[in-house]
């Protein structure tokens, strides 16, 4: 997936979050999203995944070079955020199963298989509103790193793992990443650390 943003800009009432940003993002590319809480990260993720629209500016999108439009983004992306909620009166099975029929794994990649890369194998029978925070976070990170979608986008993937499942992120995002466009929103350096670019979001906020 490639994003083409010109001009783009996101306000509430008066204030702008962000104005006059113009970037190509290239597939094959990780970008980190960066800046102090509050400063707009999120919603910059979420207007260039088209969750949101933009105050100002074009957005224009492109997978293998034929044009996607903005309504049918969503169809290609694969998002982990703390604020997406699992379907908690499901199991690990059951909800792999059911998200995999709107989002399948990658090719090759069994149900089995994948809940064995959780390294939850013990809990596949157990729901998941018993599951710890950590847990939870460890199932929202890898449905979206194992999706089949060319636009992956991580919104403080971190948040509520302990160091075991710090180590467990790098070593999944790493073996996960080739060949898509990756954006990360986060102010926590080990979460993106492996982008090869880098967006202050302040650098476009409007100067009061």
């Amino acid at each position: 997936m490639q994003i083409e943003a010109r001009g783009l800009g996101k306000r509430f009432g008066r204030d702008w979050i962000f104005r006059d940003l113009t970037r190509t993002f290239r597939p094959g590319t990780a970008v980190a999203l960066l800046g102090p809480n509050g400063s707009g990260k999120s919603t910059l993720l979420q207007t260039l995944a088209a969750y949101t629209l933009p105050s100002a500016g074009e957005l224009h999108y492109a997978l293998g070079g034929q044009a996607v439009r903005p309504d049918d983004v969503a169809r290609h992306l694969a998002l982990c955020a703390p604020a997406l909620e699992l379907i908690e009166e499901l199991s690990l099975a059951e909800l792999v199963q059911f998200h995999a029929r709107f989002r399948p794994l990658r090719a090759g990649l069994s149900a089995a298989q994948f809940i064995e890369r959780l390294q939850l194998p013990h809990a596949r029978h157990k729901l998941l509103r018993d599951f710890s925070s950590g847990m939870k976070q460890r199932v929202k990170l890898g449905l979206a790193l194992y999706a089949e979608a060319p636009l992956l986008l991580l919104d403080e993937p971190t948040t509520n793992l302990d160091r075991a499942g710090v180590a467990w992120y790098h070593e999944h995002v790493a073996a996960t990443v080739a060949g898509r466009l990756v954006l990360v929103s986060s102010n926590v350096e080990e979460e993106y650390a492996f982008c090869q670019e880098r967006l202050t979001v302040t650098d476009f906020a409007p100067r009061r």
